[in-house]
């Protein structure tokens, strides 16, 4: 494609020295877990899109409800009246829900989700009698977004680089749980920093804690059984809201319907997004605790809050269509079943390879850390790291024809998400070329200085 062309184009976190003919692929079909390029190349889908794809591509049950709907009734705003879609969906997702959450508001993006969340908690503290709770705690490399707002939450210092003076303040980062599995004793280091920082900034001043299930920046980092417990006891015991940021975790990707089921969370409330449509529609959204929404309307008469696009028809009916699709064909269960075997896979490799530090993760979610050498202790520079992430795995990933993702938060990392209907022969076929991907990047790793 001629370069002017793609200059009318502005990429998403795109160098421009990437965004040119050879270097970034011209995608233009897809077919379950697999996409094909302009020069007709086929290449694996190895991280769902971006975290969304759950069903793959190509399914026209998913767009035949989008066509359908967009027919009957393409648009109707989500003020003082509702579409019966939007209706269909909210009910669909309630009945799946942990603990007393109940209630749902549609956005269109995890960023918007995690603001929305942000202005609730808020609220319902204002509502309470405590307008003085407008701080919030969230976990360092922890990722809820980009808009200004959902950034001040964002713990990744590259992405708010620019940013500083206009991100909200009272946002402050404890550790997440990595560090956890290093402890000497009972306690969690990871919730010791939470109630410290609690204590110093004053518990009446702190409206909310976010947190993934399963956090996804710094490498599918899975928490110890006791932590999410133990951080609904230290919410209790302050006053403070739990908020469970599930945009990447939720609608089957650790193999149940939300990772709070997973992990034993009870969260009050819950953002989501990216697999509540398996990425045919953008749609994103938060669910809360009916009380809670109930106590805001009892004082200030409603949530103050609501955009244009949330709860389009469209974005509804591919909500009902995924869900009844996830269900039909017993997603979650294929998730459950597939989640040893590919661990298994993975494990085997890191065995072989001696650049990958770890393996982590769970259900189809994991990430591979890599360093120098194992075996030796030798580690990677930040400039190193930097130049595998940017330039040689995703070279490796274009010449193996498997797209996984390269990511930098926290170390090397290489982040395998696969749809979640894909099967066991595929997965074996793609730790093959895994196996490719860690030999080319262990040769490139061998040249640098």
């Amino acid at each position: 494609m001629d370069v002017e062309i793609r200059r009318s184009l502005l990429g998403h976190f795109t160098p421009r020295d990437v965004w040119q003919p050879g270097k970034a692929p011209v995608f233009v079909r897809g077919e379950g877990c697999f996409v094909y390029d302009s020069d007709g190349n086929r290449y694996f889908d190895g991280v769902s899109g971006l975290f969304c794809s759950q069903l793959g591509h190509g399914r026209t049950d998913i767009a035949g409800a989008a066509a359908a709907q967009m027919s009957k009734l393409a648009y109707m705003p989500n003020w003082s009246a509702a579409s019966d879609a939007a209706l269909e969906a909210s009910a669909l997702i309630a009945e799946r829900l942990p603990g007393e959450l109940g209630s749902v508001f549609f956005v269109n993006s995890g960023s918007e989700a995690n603001e929305a969340a942000m202005k609730f908690a808020i609220q319902l503290h204002r509502s309470r009698g405590q307008p003085q709770r407008k701080k919030f705690i969230t976990r360092d490399h922890a990722y809820h977004g980009t808009t200004l707002g959902a950034l001040s939450l964002t713990a990744l210092p590259a992405y708010r680089a620019g940013y500083g003076d206009l991100l909200l303040p009272g946002v402050f980062n404890v550790p997440n749980t990595f560090r956890d599995r290093d402890r000497s004793g009972a306690a969690l280091p990871s919730l010791d920093e939470t109630v410290r920082l609690i204590e110093r900034e004053g518990p009446d001043t702190i409206a909310a804690i976010f947190a993934e299930p399963v956090q996804n920046g710094g490498g599918a980092l899975v928490p110890d059984p006791t932590y999410w417990p133990e951080l609904r006891a230290i919410c209790d015991r302050y006053g403070i809201l739990l908020v469970a940021d599930e945009v990447i975790t939720g609608f089957g990707r650790l193999g149940t319907w939300f990772g709070s089921h997973h992990v034993g969370a009870q969260p009050d409330m819950m953002t989501f997004a990216k697999g509540v449509t398996s990425a045919y529609f953008p749609a994103g959204g938060m669910a809360v605790k009916p009380a809670h929404l109930d106590e805001i309307c009892d004082v200030q008469g409603l949530y103050q809050h609501g955009s244009t696009w949330g709860a389009h028809p469209v974005a509804m009916a591919v909500v009902v269509a995924n869900i009844r699709a996830m269900e039909n064909e017993a997603v979650l269960a294929n998730v459950r079943a597939l989640e040893p075997h590919w661990a298994g896979l993975l494990n085997d490799l890191a065995s072989r390879h001696p650049i990958v530090r770890e393996v982590r993760g769970a259900g189809l979610m994991h990430a591979m850390e890599l360093t120098r050498d194992r075996d030796n202790g030798a580690t990677l520079t930040e400039n190193q790291i930097n130049l595998l992430v940017r330039e040689r795995i995703p070279a490796a990933f274009r010449a193996t024809g498997a797209l996984f993702k390269a990511d930098n938060r926290g170390g090397a990392m290489i982040v395998l998400c696969p749809p979640l209907n894909v099967d066991a022969a595929t997965l074996t076929a793609q730790a093959g070329n895994l196996d490719r991907i860690l030999t080319l990047v262990s040769d490139d790793i061998a040249k640098l200085d």
